[in-house]
Formats: C-alpha cells, sequence, structure tokens
C-alpha cells in the first residue's frame, strides 16, 4: 500500500508544486527513494552527494522523528504519513522564568492597573498573583517585524511590565502588509521608536527599553542577561542560531517561531529539561537553498498566528501556567488551516545542550551559516566578479543597441507585478527542464528580485557549458532603483 509523504512549500518547486506524494516502499530510506525517483530534481535538496540524509533536513513518521527510531530504516506500515520538516536560516542548566520571577518581591497591582487587568484577573489560572508576575517580568523581543509586532502588542497589552525590543531597521512601504506595530505615517521611521509609540499608546504602565543594534555574538549576553524570556523573532539562520545559542548560555527560554508563505512553526526550546533549536536542526541550509520571506513571500496574516502562539507561550512559561511547547514543534498550515504536532527530543549529543558540550562561548554565527555578514539577512550571489554585472551596465549596452537574452527566474506571480521590458521567464524551479529554450551561445543576463535566485542560475548554467552568461547584482528592484523608477517595487 503506497505511502503518502508531505512536502514543505519550499520543496514543492520540485515536486511539480504538489504538497503530498504517494510513494511505494517498506521503510523510510526505500520511501524516499522512490520520491526521489519520481522527482529527481529534489534528491540533491533531500541527500548529500555521498547518500546521507542532509541534517538541516528532518524527517518524521506520523509524530516521530526518525532519529529516535530506525532512522532511515524505520519501517512504514499501512497509514503511516511521512513528513519532510526542512529548517526555515548538558550545557548550563536552564532556569524555569516562572521561579526565578516569584523569588524576586512581585510588585503591587494600582487601582489604574486592576481596571486594565480585570479580565486576567477574574481567571483563576492568572488571577492577581498572576498578574502581578508578568507585571515582575522581563521579555526581549528579537525584532519588530512580522513575529515581533503581534508578540510584542500582546505581550504589551497583558502587562508584561518591562518588553525589550532589538531591532535596527527602518519602517518600509512593504512591512506594512503584515507588521502591525507600523502604520502608512511611520515610513522611513526607526521601526524601534514606531514600535516604542505603539506599544506605549496600548499601555502606559509598562517600561519599553529600545537596543538600535544588530544582536551579534558580542553584544547578546549582556542584552539577554537581565530578561527572562527571549522571543525569537529573527528571520536569517545567523541570528537564529545565535539566540538559540545565547539562551542556552545564559538558562533563558527560548519562544521560537518562523514563518513561509502560508506555513509557520512555534516550539519552546531551551526549557529545563527540553530540546534546543540545534537538537532540531543540528546545521544550517547552504546559503540561498530556502528562501527569505523578501523572495519566497509570506501571508500577512501568518506572523500574527505564529507570533500571537509565541506571545501565549511566553505568557505561560512567566505564569507557570499550562503546558508549554517543549519538546514538540507546533506546525501550522495557513492555506488547509490545519495545526499538526511533531515530537522533539533533546539530544545528548548536542553540541551546546547535550550531556558534553562543545561549544562554552558564542561562535562566529555568520561563518557558521556561510554567509558573509552584510548579507545574512539578504539574498547572496557568491559569484566571482566576471559573472556578474550592475544595472547601469545592463542599461548602457541596452542603449548601444545590443539585445542581450534577458532571463528572469521569478515565479509567474512576481512577472505579473512588475518586469524587465524584453525579458523572457523561465522560473529558477523550471530550468533544468527548460534548459533548451535558451539560445546556444547567447549572450545571457540572468535577474530575479534582488540576486539570489538568479545566482543560483547561472551556476546552473556554467555548469552546463554556458560560457558567455552573468548575474544581474541586486535583481529588478536595483533596475527600479536605478534605472526606471517606473517598474514597481514589492
Amino acid at each position: 500500500m503506497p505511502t503518502k509523504i508531505l512536502i514543505p512549500t519550499p520543496l514543492r518547486a520540485y515536486t511539480a508544486k504538489k504538497d503530498a506524494v504517494d510513494v511505494n516502499g517498506r521503510t523510510v530510506a526505500e520511501a524516499l527513494g522512490d520520491l526521489t525517483l519520481q522527482f529527481a530534481d529534489l534528491r540533491p535538496h533531500l541527500f548529500t552527494e555521498d547518500g546521507r540524509l542532509r541534517s538541516f533536513v528532518n524527517v518524521y513518521v506520523n509524530d516521530e522523528d526518525i532519529r529516535y527510531l530506525q532512522r532511515d530504516a524505520t519501517p512504514l506500515t499501512a497509514g503511516d504519513v511521512v513528513s519532510i520538516v526542512p529548517s526555515v536560516a548538558g550545557g548550563v542548566s536552564s532556569a524555569d522564568p516562572a521561579e526565578a520571577i516569584v523569588a524576586r518581591e512581585l510588585p503591587a497591582l494600582t487601582n489604574d492597573e486592576v481596571k486594565r487587568y480585570s479580565r486576567h484577573l477574574i481567571m483563576p489560572e492568572v488571577g492577581v498573583d498572576g498578574q502581578r508576575k508578568l507585571k515582575a517580568a522581563r521579555v526581549l523581543c528579537i525584532g519588530a517585524g512580522g513575529l515581533g509586532s503581534p508578540a510584542a502588542l500582546y505581550l504589551a497589552a497583558a502587562g508584561v511590565g518591562r518588553l525589550g525590543i532589538v531591532d535596527f531597521d527602518t519602517v518600509d512601504f512593504s512591512n506594512l502588509q503584515r507588521q502591525i506595530l507600523h502604520g502608512t505615517p511611520d515610513v522611513g521611521r526607526s521601526k524601534l521608536q514606531s514600535a516604542k509609540d505603539r506599544l506605549t499608546a496600548i499601555n502606559p504602565e509598562i517600561q519599553i527599553d529600545t537596543y538600535e543594534t544588530a544582536l551579534t555574538s558580542k553584544n547578546a549576553l549582556a542584552l539577554f542577561r537581565d530578561y527572562d524570556v527571549i522571543l525569537d523573532g529573527t528571520d536569517n539562520f545567523p541570528t537564529r542560531y545565535l539566540v538559540n545559542d545565547a539562551c542556552v548560555l545564559l538558562g533563558k527560554p527560548n519562544a521560537y517561531g518562523s514563518i513561509f508563505r502560508f506555513e509557520g512553526q512555534a516550539s519552546v526550546f531551551a526549557y529545563p529539561g527540553g530540546p534546543c533549536y540545534r537538537c532540531l536542526y543540528p546545521e544550517p541550509p547552504p546559503p540561498g537553498l530556502v528562501p527569505s520571506c523578501a523572495e519566497g513571500g509570506v501571508l500577512g496574516v501568518l506572523p500574527g498566528v505564529i507570533g500571537t502562539i509565541q506571545a501565549t507561550e511566553t505568557i505561560k512559561l512567566i505564569l507557570g501556567a499550562g503546558q508549554p511547547l517543549v519538546g514538540r514543534l507546533l506546525l501550522y498550515d495557513a492555506l488547509n488551516m490545519r495545526f499538526r504536532e511533531l515530537k522533539l527530543r533533546r539530544d545528548p549529543a548536542c553540541p551546546i545542550c547535550g550531556d558534553h558540550p562543545t561549544i562554552r562561548e558564542l561562535i562566529d554565527y555568520d561563518q557558521f551559516c556561510g554567509v558573509a555578514p552584510a548579507a545574512a539577512g539578504a539574498a547572496k550571489a557568491d559569484l566571482p566578479p566576471e559573472l556578474e554585472t550592475t544595472v547601469e551596465e545592463l542599461k548602457a549596452r541596452l542603449d548601444r543597441g545590443d539585445r542581450p537574452f534577458i532571463l528572469d527566474v521569478r515565479e509567474p506571480n512576481e512577472y505579473q507585478i512588475s518586469r524587465i521590458a524584453g525579458s523572457i521567464l523561465i522560473p529558477l524551479g523550471e530550468l533544468p527542464k527548460r534548459i533548451a529554450e535558451l539560445p546556444v551561445g547567447a549572450d545571457i543576463v540572468v535577474h530575479c528580485k534582488m540576486g539570489g535566485r538568479s545566482a543560483k542560475a547561472v551556476r546552473q548554467l556554467v555548469d552546463r557549458g554556458f560560457t558567455n552568461v552573468k548575474n544581474l547584482k541586486g535583481g529588478i528592484l536595483a533596475w527600479s532603483d536605478r534605472v526606471d523608477p517606473t517598474v514597481a517595487k514589492y
């Protein structure tokens, strides 16, 4: 009987956009083998060249991680569902934040605060003592963007007494579709100032600390030390591993969330006895393999759901109430309106939270993730200069009458938004099967939105023998900024 394998969004470009594939196999290895026979382009994204399952790809049978079963020899029976869960960028013992907060002298509530939090106070799970815990609590949000916006709004409204926010970006029009801390009048302003104004308007009773800086290995421990819970609203792998490691080293729980298109993940890492992010994903994916939200897109309400879950878990940790998402990975599929839960376990061999940790201080996370520091949150070309060209150079060539073959490797919906005149669309995922459509010996300029996907396309073409091909640095956004402002930006 066939086994169903669920395909996550980032890998559907290699399965003809299918979200589930029926395969045959008595074991996980056989099932994955059949899957990659059906879709050969998927294989390098799941396996190394020597046939090992990549360390940034986890496989579950039903809700069990195969690493804790029989790995790829895990047998499959009728009705089993296999899930592929890729990463979307003893140690120090962790402390229970509720116990740490109770150890302080809990502040009293003013009459105005009693009115403000009355719906909390009448709940036995919160009550007066619980609200005093919230008032005494200190939560640090990493980022004031898609996830940080709903999380900070609800934590402020709930009465978390000290709320810290780390960010160094400014508000852009493209943020407004999902980053609900900010409004149209805030475009161009510091996100921190915009966030502080909005949160103060919601609850002037709390203290809001802002840190306008990039989070680095040099400042993370100092920033985290005074807070009870760290809420991870990051959007790149170097910062995500940095947040995880700093939380483990300091014993601070990490309310984790991540988003992509219609899908989100949430969990609580670095809690006493529980796993950390490295237990789930020991290594990051190669740069460019997982598209950022800027390239892949994200449903505007999705970070609202995941960020609110992160805020919920943070409040539960402070109160010491309920069952936090420790040892559990919550998956949310907005397109099909479905929640799934997978089991996580602490890995005794984890290099930072395991029984014999080898990471005892923060490392160079850009190097660990294989990206240059300036490109940690953006597309990275990683091409030699002779394989790149600028938008100014392309414009000058067109003005001279040159007619290079301009290859657009974005998705059709992006092509509808804006395009460079005369460009031909072949999406990156379709390029291997449509190489024959490219004119032999042509002078080819490849572009995407920002330059990351087109760099991968250039690599593919060079590997297939194309000798006159260049990547357009900065993509169509650079073209709009520096050549033709009538081309819409998105």
